[in-house]
């Protein structure tokens, strides 16, 4: 591999895709196009959020060899890349049996760095149709956000039909069981929007959905978000007060909290902290401030951590190594304002 990766590729021009670099950019590319239409006259917003039936177990090796040659991938790179995926011993062991090994052609390896990549190049011809419509992808997390005006949403409807063909043609299983749909319509006069059929099913509609982590609802309000991130988090205090009284000093306590409460309390806490209503804020607070009574020494609030240098750094997303990363690995064409 380290002779090849060096090799620059033959690109070619490709259909604009949008694949955020990282679950952060994902979350905030849909909330941002939603926010910005539903401010014009008269309009509102369907998200699908789809799900694949066991996605990176189901890539058939030579078709995405096929796409990476599309992309101007280097032969030798693209064939050391079909040679990784197939012909795959795999066996399981649990504590002292093992089970027979088994040759597998198919699919990607679990937990492999370099399955998430293929399973994003494989799906980059997944692109929206008409401009009305954005498909924001993350690994194997596909949602469609149609923004509709006039009540007439037949390029939605047809995206999410265009989808479901191309799952098919690419040995995607769509999970319609487990797909969901979420309508944000704040209009005074709003009409009752009949049910997204895919595959002959009809697609639930909920009120609330877990995004890549975050609860987003209809209303476009945290409380839901919030009350799940307070309540996890609380659990953590009762392993808190057990270490307190174990005598334990206050710097391994402050690390415990830091590891199990606070990096809960703040999962992309960039994204909806601004937005909290005060009741929310103090629901999140409280649980710092019964920390820090354990604890015995100050925490910083929740407050203090958004304005720290360290997350303003993560705001700044063109000077994200990682999506400077990501920017290099596909050819001209395919960077969009949200990626």
């Amino acid at each position: 591999y380290a002779q090849y990766q060096n090799q620059p590729p033959q690109h070619t021009r490709s259909a604009p895709v949008c694949i955020p670099s990282k679950p952060l950019h994902g979350r905030r590319s849909t909330l941002h196009l939603a926010l910005t239409y539903l401010e014009n006259k008269d309009s509102y917003v369907r998200m699908l959020f789809t799900d694949f039936s066991s996605a990176f177990n189901t890539i058939i090796p030579q078709q995405l060899i096929n796409k990476l040659n599309l992309l101007g991938l280097n032969t030798s790179l693209s064939n050391w890349i079909l040679d990784f995926l197939t012909g795959r011993p795999q066996s399981v062991r649990v504590g002292c049996n093992t089970s027979s090994t088994t040759t597998l052609s198919t699919g990607a390896p679990q937990g492999c760095v370099l399955s998430l990549l293929l399973s994003t190049l494989l799906t980059h011809d997944c692109t929206a149709k008409f401009s009305s419509n954005h498909i924001i992808k993350f690994a194997d997390d596909t949602t469609v956000v149609g923004l509709i005006s006039n009540n007439d949403e037949t390029h939605y409807r047809e995206e999410a039909a265009q989808l479901a063909e191309w799952c098919g043609a690419n040995n995607l299983s769509l999970n319609v069981s487990k797909t969901k749909e979420v309508v944000m319509d704040f209009r005074r006069n709003s009409v009752d929007h009949p049910l997204l059929t895919l595959d002959s099913s009809a697609v639930e509609r909920v009120s609330s959905i877990k995004f890549l982590g975050v609860h987003i609802t209809e209303d476009l309000t945290w409380t839901t978000n919030t009350m799940s991130l307070s309540k996890k988090a609380q659990q953590h205090l009762h392993f808190l007060c057990r270490l307190k009284r174990a005598s334990l000093p206050p710097p391994i306590l402050t690390t415990f909290y830091r590891e199990t409460i606070e990096s809960v309390l703040t999962s992309c806490i960039t994204v909806w902290y601004g937005n909290c209503t005060a009741a929310d804020c103090k629901t999140l607070q409280w649980t710092v401030n019964t920390a820090a009574k354990i604890i015995g020494t100050p925490l910083p609030s929740l407050l203090d951590i958004l304005l720290s240098p360290a997350i303003r750094k993560t705001l700044q997303e063109h000077q994200s190594p990682l999506c400077k990363t990501a920017q290099q690995l596909f050819p001209p064409g395919c960077e969009t304002p949200q990626f």
